[in-house]
């Protein structure tokens, strides 16, 4: 007889499964980046600071904890993350969390935004293809949505930046503000630079989103509870969307939470194209610097946020089926 666990222990159980995750990911944040080739100190310095003075150079190695070998330098790694401790950016001479906050929230207004009307897009649209299949309307969504699918997010940025950018000049090349504006200018002005990589961003998750929901409506078309309310009178629309999209909204909020990582990525490269000022222009340059503390702590701050998400879908996709309780 299969047991069921306490909803409360059920939960803490994944909290732990989770933690091990996270602690795993925190691990190979301090190994990847050291990884790279290239010194963090030359990049800063320039190849010159190696004639130097050599006790400048371990002094300031000291500071930035580069010194003693790799298993110390993980140890304090550990130590100063449990902390709150992210260190300092080697490039910015800022601290990690403030250089993380500033771009954070830029990467922030196109993610979220683009996942709640991706996801709304993907659910209209393959509501309807699914219940209107084989007709020319579930044709049409079909080969549209798998045209932006199979297409690379950075090449159509690409596109779209030098069509409707350069040759129509109908938005900006790239930032997030043309100049010094406040108020409701600002708003307006930001939104009017967002509308290319937001677009994109949204379409690109709804065209997979759409397979997902099409195919689930189409699985759950003859049973018992859409025919009975057919049966009852209801109109096609009502039973759509009352009864049949409910159900099929399961698979999309977990195909969400596996995606936001692949979102994040996307994102990321987005706005190195429409150098829009979020954590992949930030990552970016990072990478360029051989800057460890700031890819340390934005690798972080990806990871905790997918694992949040996935935890979140684990707890929405029991409410949302009632037969996984």
């Amino acid at each position: 007889m299969e047991r069921h666990q306490h909803p409360a222990a059920a939960v803490a159980s994944k909290a732990v499964r989770y933690l091990i995750v996270l602690f795993v990911i925190i691990s190979l944040n301090f190994l990847l980046p050291r990884l790279m080739p290239g010194d963090p100190v030359m990049n800063v310095l320039g190849e010159e600071a190696y004639y130097g003075s050599p006790e400048v150079l371990e002094e300031l190695k000291a500071e930035w904890g580069l010194d003693g070998p790799l298993y110390v330098q993980y140890f304090r790694y550990l130590g100063n993350y449990l902390k709150g401790d992210w260190g300092h950016s080697f490039l910015c001479m800022r601290p990690v969390s403030e250089a993380i906050g500033l771009h954070l929230r830029w990467t922030l207004a196109l993610v979220l935004p683009a996942i709640i009307l991706g996801a709304l897009l993907a659910a209209i649209a393959g509501a309807l293809a699914a219940w209107y299949r084989k007709s020319k309307l579930d044709i049409g969504f079909s080969a549209t949505f798998l045209s932006f699918y199979s297409m690379p997010h950075y090449w159509l940025a690409m596109v779209l930046l030098f069509v409707f950018g350069f040759l129509l000049g109908w938005f900006p090349l790239g930032k997030v503000t043309s100049g010094d504006t406040t108020g409701l200018a600002y708003v307006v002005d930001v939104g009017w630079h967002m509308v290319l990589p937001l677009g994109l961003l949204t379409v690109s998750k709804a065209a997979y989103d759409f397979l997902v929901v099409r195919n689930s409506v189409i699985s759950i078309y003859g049973e018992d509870y859409v025919l009975m309310a057919q049966a009852k009178g209801l109109s096609q629309m009502a039973v759509l969307f009352k009864h049949a999209v409910r159900n099929a909204l399961a698979p999309l909020v977990t195909v969400t939470a596996i995606q936001f990582g692949a979102i994040l990525s996307g994102t990321l490269m987005i706005e190195i194209v429409f150098s829009w000022p979020g954590m992949g222009t930030m990552i970016y340059e990072a990478i360029g610097a051989r800057d460890y503390p700031v890819l340390q702590g934005a690798f972080f701050i990806i990871a905790v946020c997918m694992l949040v998400a996935n935890f979140i879908a684990d707890m929405v996709y029991v409410w949302l089926d009632p037969r996984t309780r």
